[in-house]
């Protein structure tokens, strides 16, 4: 994946996403989402990687890591998937993905004996220009996942509102865990310091998402 010659500013904040050609799903089993998950890790440093090395660099105590972006939320769905960052250092969107997209699709290409790209094109970016756009992206980020179970939610409403938390809270593949207090290595991935603090505790969070759950009801 070459880099992407845009000016993604520091201090400010995106929602990127991307998905496989053709719709075609980029997640296929447990492995799949959880080698994607722990390069998202390992891409969010300064320093280089050997990806025949990757599980020694997962999730470790390292101190001299340095993040090149810092991660607020992301949901890995089977197609696609979002997430929400800002930049820590100049170009630093830009190399993240580069190198998250580039190990991934070495890793998937190599499992299913594959060649050719996997993702529609280079990762798309919309900049949350306005608080309240920002706050919205932590809602959508960790919601979408609900489309799996009920496609027609947003539009017709939730019927069984149990249901869907019961669903969100056992989905592995996505930081919503990580945000109601579930205690797991992988919540190393985000970093909530550079991002406005809408959500102080786990219960501010939890009503956020039961508000947008009972939008249309």
């Amino acid at each position: 994946m070459s880099i992407r010659k845009v000016s993604f500013a520091p201090g400010e904040f995106y929602h990127l996403y991307n998905r496989g050609n053709s719709k075609q799903k980029i997640f296929r089993d447990k492995e799949d989402y959880y080698h994607f998950i722990k390069l998202m890790y390992i891409s969010n440093d300064t320093r280089k990687f050997v990806v025949r090395d990757l599980s020694k660099y997962i999730f470790d105590k390292d101190k001299q890591k340095i993040r090149i972006v810092s991660i607020g939320a992301y949901t890995l769905m089977p197609n696609h998937f979002h997430l929400l960052v800002t930049t820590k250092t100049d170009g630093g969107i830009s190399k993240f993905m580069q190198k998250l997209s580039t190990g991934y699709v070495m890793y998937y290409n190599k499992k299913y004996k594959r060649t050719g790209s996997l993702f529609e094109g280079k990762f798309k970016s919309q900049y949350l220009d306005t608080d309240r756009y920002l706050k919205y992206i932590f809602s959508y980020i960790h919601l979408n996942i609900v489309k799996l179970i009920d496609k027609e939610w947003k539009s017709t409403g939730i019927k069984d509102i149990k249901r869907v938390l019961d669903y969100l809270d056992s989905y592995d593949y996505s930081s919503y865990s990580d945000y109601v207090g579930k205690e797991r290595k992988e919540a190393k991935i985000i970093n909530t310091d550079d991002f406005p603090d809408y959500f102080p505790t786990k219960k501010s969070f939890f009503k956020e998402i039961l508000i947008w759950l009972n939008y249309n009801n």
